[in-house]
């Protein structure tokens, strides 16, 4: 909580030309635009808070604030008159911006609840009206995981500074790993500008921070309730780029493709299409340069000239390989319609493979 009033007091502190920071109830510094004073410790300050006076001890001015959801005792260097008008001043500043944040964050809230379904569909629109939020704006979802090594809380913070202007876009925690961005978006916006954006997040936390993430982006939706179905999206969007598409940081819901319907399918049901695809023979059979070879003729749309190319192969090299997968598995891909069902199988077996990974 402290932390947002860090940027403030760092402002002010610059236009003074003084040290400005605030203390909470216990005397505590909890924000100093000089960092070597955070949390450290004030004790014996005596103030009316009614009166608003400001006492002068020990070199620095100090004045009580109470906002509606804090306490705190601003202080200011200095003890001369320009140092008593510079803590009215930041006093005034503070509690300004404390009620604002009280604001924000409320509003954070209630975005969390509707996202989380922590909130009963009935109450949406009445606690929306209630805070003045609008209930047929634009937005999507963005759900950024921290690796290994690195917090949620962390990347909340950096990411905060990201958009700290922001009014319409909403930042918060939903576990240790991840960090939820609902960002308002235009009612035309295209599924790669909120790609560039994620890029550039993830750009940012890496190079300036050595954080690396992975993000899911869901689609656009329009209402406050859909709200949620966009954050499922990104977070589906998230767990299916693990299994298929894990040579990516960054994956987008709409691009998940067949994929996403294998990831919702019964592993028994996969079984038995794995069973029914290989009946003479058995998709484990292939050895990983088979399986390269594969993959590297799907890249190439099927195409054995250009597929013997870039494998650095003669042509009838790649033709007696596929003849080798076809008696192996009694799919010739060279065929359209079989090879559809090969690519498919091989998702299936790696989604299979990711299930009792996890179990």
């Amino acid at each position: 909580m402290a932390n947002q009033y860090l940027t403030v007091v760092q402002q002010l502190g610059a236009a003074l030309g003084r040290i400005v920071g605030a203390l909470d109830e216990n005397g505590v510094v909890i924000a100093c635009s000089d960092f070597g004073l955070i949390n450290t410790t004030r004790v014996g300050l005596s103030l009316d808070a009614s009166s608003g006076e400001v006492l002068r001890r020990s070199g620095y001015c100090y004045r009580y604030i109470d906002s509606s959801s804090r306490k705190m005792i601003v202080f200011v260097e200095g003890e001369d008159e320009e140092a008593q008008k510079g803590c009215i001043l930041s006093s005034i500043a503070l509690a300004g911006y404390s009620e604002f944040a009280d604001g924000k964050n409320e509003l954070i809230n209630f975005v969390k609840n509707v996202v989380t379904d922590n909130i009963l569909p009935s109450d949406i629109y009445v606690k929306a009206r209630d805070l003045g939020f609008p209930v047929d704006g634009h937005t999507a979802a963005l759900v950024i995981r921290a690796a290994e090594g690195a917090s949620s809380v962390q990347v909340l913070d950096l990411i905060g500074h990201l958009f700290p202007e922001k009014q319409k876009d909403f930042i918060f925690n939903v576990n240790e790993t991840d960090t939820v961005l609902i960002k308002s978006v235009a009612p035309d916006i295209q599924p790669e500008d909120l790609e560039k954006l994620a890029a550039s997040i993830a750009d940012v936390l890496e190079t300036e921070h050595r954080i690396y993430t992975e993000i899911g982006i869901g689609t656009r939706v329009s209402g406050v309730k859909d709200m949620a179905t966009s954050f499922r999206e990104a977070r589906t969007a998230l767990e299916v780029g693990k299994v298929f598409d894990t040579e990516h940081s960054i994956v987008s819901y709409g691009n998940l493709g067949i994929a996403r319907l294998i990831y919702q399918l019964p592993t028994t049901i996969c079984e038995q299409f794995l069973d029914e695809v290989f009946k003479q023979g058995t998709i484990d059979s292939l050895d990983q340069e088979t399986l390269f070879t594969i993959q590297r003729f799907f890249e190439n749309n099927l195409n054995v000239s250009e597929t013997s190319r870039g494998l650095f192969v003669h042509r009838n090299t790649l033709v007696y390989r596929l003849e080798k997968i076809k008696k192996l598995t009694g799919l010739d891909l060279r065929e359209f319609d079989e090879a559809i069902v090969f690519k498919v199988a091989l998702m299936v077996r790696r989604y299979l493979d990711s299930s009792s990974e996890i179990i």
